[in-house]
């Protein structure tokens, strides 16, 4: 089975050839979507061949340490290296998604910024429209008055 993991980006994760069976993983350094493309080498048709094509995905998002079993089977006296390894993931985990709501809070008050930019401007409008007419009305009610002679 051929193996491909390209960000939407098109920039290529992954790309791999795998018997018939195999694990892959990978680190994406970017968010986002992802796609994970899994192609059949095998030249028989699932029909005819009498052979099953058989795929289990199990897909997990986030900081995960793929190793942990195998590090602490091996090596039973680095356990607190490993837990300390553990809360500088979970760390670093923190950071990033301080970084991420840093970003978009960022980016809400640049909104909220220029829509209170806007209003501010669309009363001054508002307020340099309703002077006009007013002095409109009162110039048009003088002229109306003298052509009348009531003044």
């Amino acid at each position: 089975m051929f193996v491909t993991v390209t960000t939407y980006s098109d920039e290529v994760l992954l790309s791999k050839l795998y018997g018939p069976q195999g694990t892959f993983y990978f680190t994406s350094h970017s968010p986002g979507e992802h796609i994970i493309c899994l192609q059949s080498n095998s030249t028989r048709l699932v029909s005819f061949g009498g052979s099953k094509l058989r795929i289990h995905l199990d897909i997990r998002v986030g900081e995960h340490d793929l190793d942990a079993a195998i590090t602490q089977a091996k090596d039973k006296v680095n356990e607190v290296s490993f837990k300390l390894e553990h809360l500088i993931e979970q760390i670093e985990q923190i950071v990033k998604e301080q970084n991420y709501q840093r970003d978009r809070e960022e980016k809400f008050r640049m909104t909220s910024e220029d829509t209170n930019s806007n209003v501010l401007w669309w009363a001054f409008t508002q307020t340099l429209i309703f002077i006009s007419v007013g002095i409109f009305q009162m110039k048009s009610l003088k002229d109306f008055f003298i052509a009348k002679k009531l003044v």
